[in-house]
């Protein structure tokens, strides 16, 4: 009797999972879109509450089909596995930020950028300066983090709309991210495809060049609408920046060694800590009766301003480890859901389903590009908005003739680029907490990669395969 339990009990544990399908996979992505975007978009709450419910009822969802919690903790795990990197460079960043406020880097930027930006043509400078960095750094969180904050006290000075400045920021520094042959994003993409990166660098000028000049003409005509500043204010900030930090051009070589370590082709978690270790021992030279306490205090709680101006001490009091404690809380969670997703081959399902019904370049480049956004909206995680589309629609891009070129173009643009504007995601919640912005704020005003998107369809309807040329 009790062998026959045994057996039986075993059967049970060895019966095989179940399968989530087409109609049933959308159901669920529809469902966690509605419980994210009516909570966080329409009620305007943090995401971290509504991904940690979207995750729950998943898990529980999942095991009511069938799914051992075995299955359901284990892709959790792997989803957590896959954002280590991201996870560590965000605390890296907020190191940095910390940091480069104690050396007078960012101080020294604003200091300068006083001097020579105009009101009018503030918009347009902040995104070409950024687009050059991101260009030059190869990293679109590094050029946030640093030329961003700096841009966002100076528009605050200039009584510019904080989000508008933060989405001049954020377009221009993906741009320059999107085209470096420095940027990790780009390299991936073209690792995907398999092709040499200055190939890969080449179609992406087709459409990011286009979407980079439409950008310019935008923020210019925005710009001429700003209404002139009395430059009482503006002496003002500098006159506090002047009083308050170190402003010399040597409080830039931080900017430097980060430009150095970057065409080094050093890795971003590296190079961000000898960048905040340089720049604290920059602050200590200079500043030399600074105790290692107070140091390590900073590093850790963030930089706290005491130029006797309110305005400058609360843009320059921020950074720190404990800064992005609660970003890498909302990160973890969409991690977490998103590994989820991907153990219980929801997403697998879609995919499977997409690649099945491409039958032309234009169908490609379509199937491409929603299942790069798709994975941005459910996932959030950039690398995988370009691995998950690029292996899934590969082969099929070959056999209709595509060029790998122009493939790997639609993976950097709408996987990339896109994954800032999406509030959860691990760029969305990077620039929130870099710049201190509600990302509802800034996302309108990132019209890059909006823009890029777009043309990055259009030219994908028009592309000839290999054998028709």
């Amino acid at each position: 009797m009790k062998e026959g339990k045994s057996m039986k009990h075993a059967h049970a544990t060895n019966r095989p999972e179940p399968k989530f399908g087409f109609g049933e996979s959308i159901m669920i992505l529809i469902a966690i879109l509605i419980i994210l975007g009516s909570l966080i978009i329409v009620k305007q709450q943090e995401p971290q509450a509504p991904l940690f419910i979207a995750f729950t009822l998943l898990a529980v969802y999942a095991r009511l089909r069938g799914f051992k919690w075995s299955t359901i903790m284990d892709g959790m795990r792997t989803g957590l596995k896959d954002g280590v990197d991201p996870l560590v460079i965000f605390l890296s960043i907020g190191v940095l930020i910390a940091t480069w406020i104690f050396s007078g880097t960012i101080p020294t930027i604003m200091y300068f950028g006083f001097k020579i930006i105009s009101v009018q043509f503030f918009l347009p400078t902040v995104f070409i300066v950024c687009t050059l960095v991101g260009v030059a750094c190869g990293s679109s969180f590094t050029t946030v983090s640093t030329m961003g904050i700096a841009f966002v006290g100076i528009g605050a000075t200039l009584k510019i709309n904080p989000g508008l400045t933060a989405g001049v920021i954020v377009s221009g520094a993906f741009c320059g991210s999107n085209i470096s042959p420095l940027s990790g994003t780009t390299n991936l993409a073209a690792s995907v495809g398999e092709i040499n990166i200055y190939k890969h660098i080449k179609a992406l000028m087709i459409t990011d060049i286009p979407a980079w000049a439409i950008c310019v003409v935008i923020y210019t005509l925005l710009g001429l609408n700003s209404k002139q500043v009395s430059l009482s204010a503006v002496h003002q900030m500098m006159h506090g920046l002047s009083d308050g930090f170190w402003i010399s051009g040597w409080a830039l070589l931080p900017v430097v060694l980060l430009i150095v370590l970057a065409i080094l082709q050093v890795p971003a978690i590296p190079s961000l800590g000898l960048g905040s270790i340089f720049a604290a021992l920059l602050g200590w030279i200079h500043q030399p009766s600074t105790s290692i306490t107070t140091i390590t205090k900073t590093i850790m709680d963030g930089y706290v301003a005491h130029s006797g101006d309110k305005t400058i001490d609360t843009l320059l009091s921020k950074g720190g480890i404990s800064s992005m404690l609660t970003s890498l809380a909302l990160i973890v969670f969409a991690l977490s859901l998103g590994g989820l997703l991907i153990k219980l081959n929801i997403i697998g399902a879609i995919i499977n389903h997409l690649s099945g019904i491409v039958k032309t370049a234009g169908r490609v480049t379509l199937a491409t590009a929603i299942t790069c956004i798709g994975v941005n909206l459910m996932i959030g995680e950039h690398y995988l908005a370009i691995i998950l589309p690029g292996q899934s629609f590969i082969h099929a891009s070959d056999n209709l003739g595509i060029p790998r070129e122009l493939f790997t173009r639609i993976l950097n643009d709408a996987g990339a680029a896109v994954n800032a504007i999406v509030p959860w995601s691990v760029s969305g919640v990077f620039i929130a907490g870099a710049l201190q912005i509600n990302p509802l704020q800034f996302i309108p005003w990132a019209f890059f990669p909006f823009i890029v998107t777009i043309l990055c369809l259009i030219t994908g309807m028009f592309v000839k395969p290999n054998s028709e040329k």
